[in-house]
């Protein structure tokens, strides 16, 4: 089984730890490669990293996350962007997707929404939290 190597970004850590449970509890095919804590710092480790996918935080220091998004999509073109965010704002979503994310996952829906978001995304799929859709 191949595995999804992932860099998660937000600038609270606490987050990233509980993502790296959910993953590690959850799953044995997504492994968190590196963290990022702003959007500069995103772009420069998915440059050096390539990772499959980025787990994308929208209110960053330095470089929001849409941004950040953007300049990744150059920069990696290979990887995959999902938002992992507490926005619900649709203005916000349509500007992630325009950036070039493939999916929208509201933190509040995080248990329920994330690893199928995730799956979603890898397999070239939109995906957007239910609580948006609903």
């Amino acid at each position: 089984m191949s595995v999804t190597r992932i860099l998660v970004v937000d600038d609270f850590v606490p987050w990233q730890h509980l993502v790296l449970r959910l993953l590690e509890s959850e799953t044995t095919d997504l492994q968190i490669i590196s963290t990022a804590v702003d959007g500069t710092e995103a772009v420069q480790k998915a440059e050096e990293l390539q990772p499959d996918l980025i787990l994308m935080d929208l209110g960053l220091p330095e470089m929001n996350g849409i941004e950040a998004t953007r300049q990744i999509r150059i920069v990696s073109p290979g990887s995959k962007v999902l938002f992992l965010t507490h926005h619900c704002d649709p203005d916000l979503i349509q500007a992630a997707s325009d950036a070039g994310a493939s999916g929208y996952v509201l933190k509040s829906d995080y248990n329920a929404d994330l690893i199928p978001g995730i799956r979603a995304v890898l397999l070239g799929q939109k995906f957007v939290s239910r609580t948006l859709t609903n």
